[in-house]
């Protein structure tokens, strides 16, 4: 496994001219035991899987991606590596999250488990921007489905820092922007069944509900948002970004939805032969468009 200090000399060496971008690399989430963990299997062992711009070409971005999966699996391949080597291709390093899921091993509820570990992510990119080449400042995270849950938590829950732990846990924990792709976002009516069981339980806590609950916990303080969904969505219907929209203009933040008519749950970059030809392709050029706007693809 690499060091932070060989992944920094990948990142920005002395060369200037853009090359092939270094294989991607997995590293724990945390040196010890993570908190929160029932066992010491692969499910209570979060990662981090860190995806380099070609050297030269990185513009100082950072986006830790959490691919859906309703909390009980993960899509690593198309809300994960995909999304790391589009954002690679726009000079963006990418850090793909491995957070802790329902299985064998952990049963539900898991609780605050998966939420902990988007936070250290966030925490550790931004502990070590110097040695990444990226910017403190521009550190956002973005995803799909049960993963836009948990990157819509990490939007609206987050602190400053914490005593008594390391280094990394002492650094800010708050997303400088957020990217939701088709996310639950609630945990009332409109939510994802599997989801909500595999995060709260069967029969959670009024309390409970309400603090996962995305939409009811936007503050002022939440960072500037863009979300993506369509109409036709079954598994997650738009009505969760519909409502996310809604509590960020409320409260004054800049907030971006696009929504298209046509377009299955799980599609992720659209990118498919068949997908390619339908408007819901076009999706990620809108999001490219608002990154442009957010001034997080230039240098």
């Amino acid at each position: 496994m690499l060091t932070f200090s060989l992944l920094a000399a990948l990142a920005i060496g002395a060369d200037t001219a853009p090359v092939a971008p270094a294989k991607p690399t997995e590293m724990p989430l945390y040196t010890d035991r993570a908190p929160l963990a029932v066992g010491d299997g692969p499910t209570d062992k979060p990662t981090l899987t860190t995806y380099l711009p070609a050297k030269g070409k990185a513009n100082g971005t950072a986006v830790v991606v959490c691919p859906g999966g309703g909390y009980g699996f993960l899509a690593m391949d198309h809300e994960g590596k995909q999304v790391a080597q589009w954002l690679n291709e726009r000079g963006v390093t990418a850090f793909v999250l491995k957070y802790r899921i329902v299985g064998k091993e952990r049963p539900a509820p898991l609780g605050e488990a998966p939420l902990l570990d988007a936070q250290r992510a966030i925490r550790t990119v931004r502990a070590n921007a110097k040695e990444f080449g990226i910017d403190p400042k521009r550190v956002g995270i973005w995803g799909f489905s049960a993963g836009g849950h948990l990157a819509s938590t990490a939007t609206t829950h987050f602190d400053s820092g914490k005593e008594g732990g390391d280094k990394i846990d002492a650094i800010s924990c708050r997303p400088d922007f957020s990217i939701l792709a088709y996310p639950v976002i609630s945990m009332g009516p409109v939510t994802h069944g599997g989801s909500k069981n595999n995060l709260l339980g069967a029969k959670p806590d009024d309390k409970l509900v309400e603090k996962y609950s995305n939409e009811l916990q936007v503050t002022e303080r939440t960072p500037p948002v863009f979300l993506f969904h369509t109409a036709e969505d079954t598994a997650v219907p738009v009505a969760n970004s519909k409502l996310f929209e809604a509590a960020c203009k409320k409260h004054g933040v800049p907030v971006k939805l696009v929504v298209y008519e046509k377009g299955a749950h799980g599609i992720g970059l659209a990118n498919l032969p068949a997908q390619k030809a339908m408007p819901v392709s076009k999706w990620p050029t809108e999001l490219e468009g608002w990154m442009n706007e957010q001034k997080l693809l230039g240098k």
